[in-house]
């Protein structure tokens, strides 16, 4: 007996599939590097804020990427 059963269909397609992996790439990758040039920036500010900025415009790309994701139908 198996606690998690497999859909009995696929429920996205394999680009939508890649969008959503895109997305969590783009998010988490944005995310990491905005907290990275946090600590950086202690050490050389100019490039600390280039890295946050980044990753900043990086996670939001990845928002806007879940807003779209929302308005695929399967």
């Amino acid at each position: 007996m198996t606690l998690i059963k497999p859909p009995a269909e696929p429920v996205a397609s394999r680009s939508v599939a890649r969008l959503e992996a895109l997305t969590w790439i783009l998010v988490y990758g944005g995310l990491l590097t905005l907290v990275l040039g946090l600590f950086v920036e202690n050490v050389d500010e100019a490039a600390g804020w280039s890295m946050v900025v980044g990753g900043a415009a990086v996670a939001s790309l990845g928002l806007a990427l879940i807003y779209l994701r929302s308005k695929i139908k399967d």
